[in-house]
């Protein structure tokens, strides 16, 4: 499977409260993604809670993940920042320790303008000499690209591929034929959105980059396959019991959900970075809920 296509698995990045990453906890879920046969890991994404940890524990993450699943699967790594020379230093940090892609985000506090995004992304590129994925993720970076700036950014030479989120009307296969449209041959359009996963992939999407893979990449491999096939009837039906889930997903935000996902599948007991605050104890249930429905339909 090329780079950015199909089924790429977001997991968290367990720390302690100072932010310190648990190395072993990281590689026990790096393994099952990686054994599961999904196509790529997308470490420190925003599931991975990158704009909380500092370069150095971002690296140590990278370390084990490269020592763990290197040269198994191919490893995208997350390297947003703030400032420009700090995105750089975590491409090349990236690129040094053996990633095989980036994946990048204008995190601002300022509002950028396309002129100042395209020239950061210029940058990072440049130092990260690794094919790099554009993340549109205006929720959190409040920053949305037009097709223009993406037209201008596919013609850098590294730049390889976008994550977009959910098309407000739901249209994928209008979205995608209009950035296909302004990209070269070979640009891969892929979704985040976890529950936007089976209509993305039918309508021809090339990867869906989900959180729920990260801890259930099994269950969102056979989503993926089936979608990839063209097997619309059978993607419907597997979405239809992730349903709970994405519920959860919609109501909480689906990095809090995953916490309490990892513990109840035993994975280890960990908290979100503060200041967010994990689940209400009575979405618990409702957590678990989800997962025997889950269990119970993909397994049959």
């Amino acid at each position: 499977m090329p780079l950015f296509h199909g089924l790429s698995a977001f997991p968290i990045t367990p720390a302690d409260p100072s932010g310190v990453v648990d190395t072993a906890a990281l590689a026990t879920l790096l393994d099952r993604i990686q054994a599961a046969g999904a196509d790529s890991i997308g470490l420190l994404g925003s599931t991975g809670a990158y704009a909380f940890l500092s370069r150095q524990e971002r690296r140590r993450a990278v370390e084990t993940a490269m020592s763990t699943v290197g040269g198994k699967i191919p490893v995208i790594v997350g390297v947003g920042a703030l400032r420009t020379d700090e995105a750089q230093a975590l491409a090349s940090d990236a690129r040094e320790l053996g990633a095989d892609g980036l994946l990048l985000a204008p995190v601002s506090y300022t509002p950028l303008t396309d002129d100042e995004v395209y020239e950061h992304f210029a940058a990072v590129a440049d130092a990260g000499q690794l094919p790099l994925c554009i993340y549109n993720n205006p929720g959190t970076t409040k920053f949305t690209f037009s097709i223009e700036l993406i037209a201008r950014l596919s013609r850098l030479g590294t730049v390889k591929a976008m994550k977009m989120p959910l098309p407000a009307k739901g249209d994928f296969a209008a979205e995608i034929a209009s950035l296909r449209a302004v990209t070269p041959d070979g640009f891969a359009v892929g979704y985040s959105g976890d529950w936007g996963a089976a209509d993305a992939l039918t309508a021809g999407a090339d990867g869906w980059y989900s959180v729920v893979a990260g801890l259930l990449p099994a269950e969102a491999l056979k989503l993926t396959r089936a979608a990839q096939a063209g097997d619309a009837a059978e993607a419907a039906r597997i979405d239809e019991a992730f349903a709970p889930l994405w519920a959860l997903f919609k109501e909480f935000g689906s990095f809090r959900v995953m916490y309490s996902l990892a513990d109840l599948l035993g994975l280890g007991r960990f908290a979100p970075p503060r200041p967010v605050l994990g689940l209400p104890e009575a979405a618990r249930g409702r957590v678990r809920e989800a997962l025997e429905k889950l269990g119970a339909a993909v397994c049959r």
